[in-house]
C-alpha cells in the first residue's frame, strides 16, 4: 500500500508539474533546438527533469517512512547535485569533463552515506565499482535520452521491476525509491512519448540514471548470494549499458571522442534506419528492457550455476547484436534526417 501510495502520488505530481516546467522552459527560454544532428524539425523545452525531480522528492518527502527516508540522504544529496548540473547544462551549457567530476563527486557521496556495492569483500574494489557502476549507469540513462520517450519509459519500466524485486525481499527503502522513480518517469512520460511535447534534458536523464543505479546498489536479496546477484540490476538496466556500449565503440573505431562527439548512432537511430519507424522503435526497445528484467527475476531465484549460465546467454546475445548492429548499420554512416524520420511515421 505505501508503495503504492508513493507511485501515485509522484504520477500526480509529475502529471501536474511536467506542462508547468513546459510553460518555464519556454519563459526562460531553455529550448531544444533542431539542427543537422536531430530529427526533431521544432523548438522542444526540455526542462522536464525539473518535474521529474520534483514529483520524485515531494513523493518520498510526503509519504516515505521518516525513519527509512533519514537512510538516503546521501542519494538525495548525490542525485540533487547531478541534476543541478544537468539543469545549467541544459540552460547554458557545460563542459562533458565538468559534468563528469560532478557525477564522481555524487558518487563519492554516495559512498560515503554506505551506499555502495559490496560483493567484491574488499573496501578499495568496492569503493571502485561504486563509482564506475554509478557515472556510468548516469551517462547510459543520458544517453539513452535520444527518442521521445525512450529514456522516460525504460526508466519507469526498470523502476518497476525494483520495485517487484524489493517487494518480494521485503526491503521497504528500496521499495520506495523505485515506486517514486516509477511514478515520475510515467507521469512525464505522458508527455513526451512520440510526439513529445517537452524532453526531460540533462537534468532529468542524469537524475533518473543516479537514482536508478543507487536503488541497484541497494537491492539485496538475502535468499541467495552475491557472487550470483550482482547480476540482477545489470539485467534490469541492460538496455542503456548495452546502447552506450554501441556507442562508445562504435566511435571508438571511428576515431572519435565516445563523450563529447554527438550523433546519430544510438540503436533506436539504428532501427529506424533499418525501415522502422520512431514509435516502433521505442516499443521495441521497451521490449528488450522488460525482457531484461524478466531476467533478473530468474536470477533473483538461480543457483550459481544457472545464474552464469543465464547471464552467459545474456551476454552473447548482446554482444551478436552488438557486432550485428554496428555491421548492418554502421555508426558512421548513419544518416537519419528529419524528412525521413517524418515519412517513416506515416508510412
Amino acid at each position: 500500500m505505501n508503495y503504492l501510495l508513493i507511485f501515485i502520488s509522484a504520477l500526480l505530481l509529475a502529471m501536474g508539474g511536467t506542462p508547468l516546467a513546459r510553460r518555464l522552459a519556454l519563459r526562460l527560454d531553455v529550448l531544444d533546438l533542431p539542427n543537422e544532428r536531430k530529427i526533431h524539425s521544432q523548438p522542444i523545452p526540455r526542462l522536464g527533469g525539473v518535474a521529474i525531480y520534483t514529483a520524485f522528492m515531494l513523493a518520498l518527502v510526503l509519504l516515505g517512512n521518516r525513519f527509512y527516508i533519514s537512510q538516503v540522504v546521501g542519494i538525495f544529496l548525490g542525485a540533487t547535485l547531478v541534476s543541478l548540473l544537468g539543469a545549467w547544462d541544459d540552460r547554458r551549457g557545460l563542459p562533458a569533463y565538468l559534468k563528469l567530476v560532478g557525477q564522481i563527486l555524487a558518487a563519492l557521496i554516495l559512498i560515503g552515506s554506505g551506499v555502495e556495492v559490496g560483493f567484491l569483500h574488499h573496501p578499495v574494489l568496492n569503493a571502485l565499482v561504486t563509482v564506475i557502476w554509478v557515472v556510468g549507469i548516469t551517462n547510459a540513462l543520458n544517453f539513452l535520452d535520444n527518442m521521445d520517450g525512450l529514456a522516460g519509459g525504460v526508466a519507469t519500466i526498470a523502476s518497476t521491476f525494483f520495485v517487484l524485486m524489493a517487494g518480494l525481499s521485503g526491503q521497504y527503502l528500496v521499495g520506495s525509491l523505485a515506486a517514486a522513480v516509477m511514478g515520475a518517469s510515467l507521469g512525464f512520460l505522458l508527455y513526451n512519448f512520440n510526439p513529445a511535447t517537452i524532453f526531460m534534458g540533462d537534468s532529468g536523464a542524469l537524475f533518473l540514471g543516479f537514482v536508478l543505479a543507487a536503488v541497484g546498489i541497494k537491492l539485496r536479496f538475502p535468499d541467495n548470494v552475491d557472487f550470483v546477484t550482482w547480476m540482477v540490476p545489470v539485467a534490469v538496466l541492460a538496455l542503456p549499458i548495452f546502447d552506450m556500449a554501441l556507442v562508445v565503440l562504435s566511435r571508438l573505431r571511428r576515431g572519435k571522442n565516445p563523450l563529447t562527439t554527438p550523433g546519430k548512432d544510438h540503436v533506436s537511430h539504428r532501427l529506424v534506419a533499418l525501415g522502422y519507424t520512431r514509435r516502433e522503435a521505442v516499443l521495441m526497445l521497451y521490449l528488450a528492457c522488460g525482457a531484461g528484467g524478466v531476467l533478473a527475476m530468474a536470477i533473483t531465484e538461480a543457483s550459481v550455476v544457472m545464474g552464469y549460465i543465464l547471464g552467459s546467454i545474456a551476454f552473447v546475445g548482446g554482444l551478436v547484436a552488438l557486432v550485428w548492429l554496428e555491421w548492418r548499420v554502421p555508426g558512421g554512416q548513419l544518416r537519419i534526417t528529419r524528412e525521413t524520420a517524418q515519412s517513416s511515421e506515416t508510412k
